[in-house]
């Protein structure tokens, strides 16, 4: 696949934090949960593209400033959900909040 077709597929990774586990802690478990995958399934694309994003997304965010913006969300009831992506070689995401 040329670097082109592969800009253009976009990953998307979902993480709901919740009062239990912070957006850090379930990114973690994640990650670990597709590097189980990737090992007993053997390497597919999705997969890896998938792993690098949370790679990036977990050696870049800052995550007491993230948890400091969105926590007071959640024991009103609220649900937060962040929206990864890569671009540029980067993790971006998104938050929403319902």
């Amino acid at each position: 696949m040329c670097g082109e077709d592969r800009e253009e597929k976009k990953v998307h990774i979902e993480i709901e934090p919740e009062l239990s586990a912070c957006v850090e802690t379930k990114a973690r478990k994640e990650y670990d949960r597709i590097l189980i995958s990737l090992l007993k399934e053997g390497e597919k694309e999705e997969l890896i593209e998938k792993l690098e994003v949370l790679k990036l997304f977990l050696e870049s965010t800052d995550f007491g400033k993230l948890r400091s913006d969105y926590e007071k969300y959640l024991p009103e009831g609220r649900k937060v959900k962040f929206i990864l992506r890569s671009a540029e070689g980067k993790a971006k995401y998104e938050v929403k909040i319902e």
